[in-house]
């Protein structure tokens, strides 16, 4: 069976991110005893990344170097703000638990669009967050392994992403 358009693929892999200043450092591995499994032609993976895999099968390798334009973009200043503190108490006290440097917590814009921030600096200002994807700014540098491959599920194939073992349950 080939990668291909609503297959359920899993894969291992090693990735190396490059800022541009420091080198190529390791960020990430994902092992074979537990692969990273995706559906395949519903925007899961990254467009390059997934160009990679269409047609290989399982036991096939793959090396893919992604530069951060089409990756997760340049760096943007524009994606921090500073929230009033006021805005993460808890049953009206503030929750020190959730307000510590590092911490990314699930938000909502004023539109209700989901996206993750990243505390930076907690001070008189407020909670200052970045919005940015991790990765932003970084080229990115795969190596890996095609896992399994299999037949995606109708239910899979609507909702557009994996079910069940290795994947999203409902």
């Amino acid at each position: 069976m080939k990668a291909e358009k609503d297959k359920v693929v899993a894969i291992s892999y090693h990735l190396r991110v490059d800022d541009g200043e420091s080198g190529p450092v390791d960020y990430e591995s994902v092992r074979a005893e537990q692969p990273f499994h995706f559906l395949m032609g519903h925007q899961n993976i990254l467009l390059k990344l997934e160009e990679v895999l269409v047609g290989k099968t399982v036991g096939d390798r793959f090396e893919v170097f992604i530069d951060f334009e089409n990756a997760y973009g340049d760096y943007d200043e524009f994606k921090t703000a500073v929230i009033p503190k006021a805005n993460f108490k808890e049953d009206g006290k503030k929750n020190k638990e959730l307000l510590k440097v590092g911490k990314v917590i699930p938000m909502q814009d004023d539109k209700g669009n989901q996206m993750r921030g990243e505390i930076t600096k907690v001070d008189y200002r407020g909670v200052h967050m970045d919005f940015n994807h991790p990765l932003a700014g970084m080229d990115l540098h795969f190596e890996g392994k095609i896992e399994s491959i299999r037949e995606a599920d109708p239910e899979e194939i609507e909702h557009g992403h994996v079910h069940g073992p290795g994947g999203h349950a409902h």
